[in-house]
């Protein structure tokens, strides 16, 4: 039923706009034009506000700075194993905005290719805070480890572009790249072998726990809610209003199936109006 909702919605859409003919007999004709809808156009203002605004780089030093108090605390405890804090990728400590700018000026969606291609720029920058605050853990002896979903094959630009904007830690061992599954559990899991980890960084969810996985977006509000206690406290968010499990999993309920006009709908329908 909810499918069918979204799909009449998106006829709807696709079918209000119209164009009035005056014709020969004085009459008037209506005649539908296809709505284009730009692949991205709806990801402008998230783009601007993360690229300009002020209050974004404020976000990000203020999770850093939060980070550097939490760790401190943390530190003055005694552990087992040696100590790590875990951390995303994209949109935690490189910024990725001019790729998705670059979506929108070329009017095309996210391809592996087009990534790929980006990644071996070595152009993305450090978001702001990331880099005193990992270079400032490694001081106090915490290793970190960068764990993220690119893919595998990324590894030696990845490495590269993370030693190019100062991150400590980075080589082979400390860069887990997605191989078989995007799954971070078992990733997170081999580290915890070996270290006790102290904190876990990232903008998406599924970087702090498991439970987190393929959910939708009623299930992952009602597991934030469960877990809050460990905001700020175990996990450091950093802001990602461009993209994220939220968009993917959420809004298009996990389908990549959906057009222009019907992402349009589902955007529309799932806006709340009080």
């Amino acid at each position: 039923m909810k499918v069918q909702l979204h799909l009449l919605l998106g006829l709807f859409f696709f079918t209000s706009a119209c164009v009035t003919v005056s014709t020969t007999t004085s009459k008037t004709t209506k005649v539908q034009t296809p709505v284009v809808i730009p692949e991205r156009e709806h990801t402008i203002q998230a783009l601007l506000w993360q690229q300009n605004a002020a209050e974004y780089k404020a976000l990000c030093y203020q999770a850093y700075h939060m980070a550097k108090l939490r760790l401190d605390a943390l530190l003055e405890k005694q552990y087992d194993q040696p100590v790590a804090v875990v951390t995303d990728i994209d949109e935690t400590v490189l910024d990725n905005s001019a790729y998705n700018a670059r979506m929108i000026q070329s009017d095309t969606g996210f391809t592996r290719e087009s990534w790929i291609a980006w990644g071996k720029e070595l152009k993305a920058r450090a978001i702001p805070g990331a880099v005193d605050f990992f270079n400032y853990a490694t001081g106090r002896g915490v290793t970190v480890y960068y764990l993220s979903n690119r893919y595998n094959i990324q590894k030696p630009e990845t490495i590269a572009n993370l030693k190019k904007v100062g991150f400590p830690n980075v080589d082979e061992d400390h860069v887990l790249l997605r191989t078989h599954t995007s799954a971070k559990k078992p990733r997170r899991d081999l580290i915890e072998e070996t270290h006790h980890i102290l904190l876990l960084f990232g903008d998406n969810l599924s970087d702090f726990s498991e439970e987190f996985d393929k959910q939708p977006t009623k299930k992952r509000n009602a597991l934030v809610q469960q877990l809050e206690s460990l905001f700020g406290e175990k996990f450091i968010v950093l802001p990602n209003p461009m993209y994220g499990d939220w968009e993917s999993k959420g809004i298009y309920e996990a389908s990549y199936k959906w057009t222009a006009p019907q992402k349009d709908s589902l955007r529309r329908s799932k806006l709340r109006l009080n």
